[in-house]
């Protein structure tokens, strides 16, 4: 196994004279399919979303980036329960059950962004895991929440990504991980869409629940 994952950070493609290796460019297209399945709401998304954790965590490991690694950890237990509650949340019509968040969950949802950095990024700090470990720790954090909240069918789990793109991308660059980077501004053009797709299935969602209550 150790040498499979060597081979995959050793050898790759280079474009524009930067080299890409193929953990990082197949853990990205994968991670860039899962944006793409999520929209659509297809289960698919979480063992396409495993594939990925596997190849990046070699990828951000090798690049001295602890908190980006051990998400790739945290990322594959999500996507194990993210397989799971979307599995028994099927709708016959519209796919996946899905919903706004409540006020409630709002505030959970940004307290947990807010205090999780804090301490994680103490924590890289503390044991010189990162070499940025603020912005590090708010990708770390950002990227549990925002699974969780997919896995919970929470339409604001797409602003959480958002967040962590705006993020993400400068970080990347600084990090010589081009490729990468590149990668999570198509992210964010398509996580604007699946938003919007979102919102508009979640509203469909709640309209034909409350005509059924209605009716009965």
């Amino acid at each position: 196994m150790q040498v499979v994952a060597e081979w995959l950070l050793g050898n790759g493609i280079t474009v524009l004279g930067q080299k890409i290796s193929w953990a990082e460019l197949v853990g990205q297209l994968c991670a860039l399919a899962v944006v793409f399945l999520a929209q659509r709401r297809w289960v698919a998304t979480w063992p396409v979303q495993v594939s990925a954790t596997v190849l990046l965590f070699a990828v951000y490991a090798s690049a001295h980036l602890g908190g980006l690694a051990v998400r790739q950890v945290v990322i594959l237990l999500i996507s194990v329960y993210g397989w799971w509650a979307w599995t028994r949340r099927s709708d016959p019509v519209y796919g996946v059950a899905i919903r706004k968040a409540s006020g409630v969950e709002r505030l959970v949802l940004i307290a947990v962004l807010a205090a999780g950095t804090s301490a994680f990024a103490l924590l890289l700090t503390a044991l010189d895991a990162s070499w940025a470990p603020w912005p590090d720790a708010w990708i770390f954090i950002g990227t549990g929440v925002a699974f969780w909240a997919q896995g919970r069918g929470l339409v604001e789990f797409w602003l959480v990504w958002l967040a962590v793109d705006a993020v993400g991308v400068p970080l990347q660059i600084a990090s010589g991980l081009y490729f990468s980077a590149a990668i999570y501004l198509v992210f964010a053009g398509l996580v604007v869409h699946g938003w919007w797709t979102w919102t508009r299935t979640a509203r469909a969602q709640r309209d034909r629940t409350g005509a059924v209550t209605a009716t009965e």
